[in-house]
């Protein structure tokens, strides 16, 4: 579910409701419920097509009977997974970083733009969601760029950071609440290349920051990690309207 998205659903629950109303208000929702109803199947269909190994993935995670806290939703998809790859070829980043790796699609998509000699790192916390990702590498040549580390992504940050390994690209898409203390261990472990791009996703979450009264508890973590990033004069960042939000971060300070 995107903002885009439940719009689209309240425009024609309202629609629904207005029998007999004025002709014109009708057609001014229609319009309204249109733009926005048919914008995600718009921009899916004019982005370049998923490859084989990501389309088999996808499948494989939404056939899957998700309990818990784990559900399908959580994958990338289509048109994010395409912006992902376009990133790392635009950036030419050879030292990729996933915190939060689920089944693996945005990994493996980064992945796919990569050259042969990059490396990934992807961090995941249920190793169901794990053994998933691993299946869907092995297909695909890009796979073996891969490195899988399950655990909590904040004890394998700080290994990394113990390492000496620093990253290009940054990928965050974990637990919401865990969203600014990610940042805090990339900026004060040094895990950041200089130049680095981190990219954050859900950063709209359903309109919550800005549109709920009473948010759910990540719909307030995000509104207070847009904020903490927004008042960091460290960062320079830009917030994008692409599926649930996209915010695209860089430390120029």
């Amino acid at each position: 579910m995107t903002p885009v998205g439940i719009a689209a659903a309240l425009l024609t629950s309202v629609e629904s409701r207005l029998d007999g109303a004025d002709p014109d208000v009708l057609a001014d929702l229609a319009r309204a419920r249109t733009l926005l109803h048919g914008l995600d199947d718009y921009v899916a269909r004019c982005t370049s097509p998923a490859s084989p190994a990501l389309v088999a993935l996808e499948d494989r995670t939404r056939a899957e009977p998700w309990e818990g806290h784990l559900e399908q939703e959580m994958l990338s998809g289509h048109v994010e997974g395409a912006f992902l790859r376009m990133l790392v070829a635009i950036t030419g980043a050879r030292r990729v970083l996933e915190i939060g790796m689920f089944t693996g699609y945005s990994a493996l998509a980064m992945a796919e733009a990569m050259p042969a000699d990059a490396h990934l790192v992807a961090c995941e916390l249920d190793d169901r969601a794990a053994a998933i990702a691993r299946e869907g590498f092995a297909a695909s040549p890009a796979g073996g760029l891969i490195d899988v580390r399950v655990g909590p992504a904040a004890d394998s940050l700080r290994q990394l950071g113990a390492d000496g390994e620093w990253f290009d690209l940054v990928f965050i898409d974990a637990d919401k609440a865990g969203y600014a203390d990610y940042l805090d261990l990339l900026l004060d472990l040094d895990l950041l290349a200089p130049g680095a791009v981190v990219c954050v996703d859900n950063t709209l979450l359903q309109g919550e920051p800005w549109a709920s009264l009473s948010p759910t508890t990540n719909g307030a973590a995000i509104a207070a990690f847009n904020a903490r990033v927004a008042a960091d004069d460290r960062l320079e960042q830009v917030l994008l309207p692409l599926r649930d939000g996209v915010t695209l971060i860089r430390r120029v300070s």
